[in-house]
């Protein structure tokens, strides 16, 4: 039996390419925060990453565009493709901001964080994998990804804290004010793409 008006798999495929860039990108970060001294040989490489994911994003709205019947909602559809890339501009963003800053030297927490990142946005990557066939997949790793952003948490405010107590320089202060702020931002768009993918599953259940 075959469909008159066949739904576009592909999307599927899409997403699973994009997450896997999205986790290149924060492997690099996290190299980025823990080999220091190259950390704008880093910065350039995660910046063609981010250049692929926005290719791929605009791909996924051209053809959603032209597709009759998606597999998801449409809307479920845009928001993953979005969240999906803004997880990746806000990689991109630290590492571009480490450069802009002329920061010298890593931090502990920036390590942590990176860290964090890269354990959420694997997570994230098998969620996606999951999402065309497995439902309680994505819901068990979802709920991996909010444990995962409470301990993100709680190492931001570490680290503002030690910031504020150990730092004299203003203009210091402010560059890793930023930066850990950015990380943080960072762990929090993983959560939104976690909370979309929670919301298709349960909708498609």
């Amino acid at each position: 039996m075959f469909r008159l008006l066949p739904r576009e798999e592909k999307y599927f495929d899409m997403f699973n390419t994009m997450t896997a860039h999205v986790s290149e990108g924060a492997l690099m970060l996290q190299k980025l925060f823990h080999d220091f001294e190259r950390h704008a040989e880093y910065a350039d490489r995660i910046k063609e990453v981010e250049h692929t994911c926005d290719v791929i994003t605009h791909d996924i709205v051209v053809r959603l565009n032209k597709t009759f019947i998606t597999p998801i909602d449409r809307e479920d559809i845009h928001a993953l493709a979005s969240q999906l890339d803004d997880v990746m501009d806000y990689i991109e963003y630290v590492a571009r901001r480490t450069v802009l800053f002329r920061v010298e030297t890593t931090s502990p927490y920036a390590q942590r964080l990176s860290d964090v990142i890269v354990q959420l946005v694997a997570k994230l990557e098998q969620a996606v994998v999951a999402l065309a066939k497995h439902g309680d997949v994505v819901l068990q790793r979802c709920n991996e990804i909010h444990g995962l952003e409470n301990e993100g948490d709680t190492i931001h405010h570490e680290a503002v804290k030690h910031l504020f107590e150990t730092v004299r320089d203003p203009v210091m202060i402010i560059k890793w004010k930023d930066l850990y702020e950015a990380l943080e931002d960072t762990v929090d768009k993983c959560e939104d793409v976690s909370n979309t993918l929670e919301t298709i599953v349960l909708k498609n259940a």
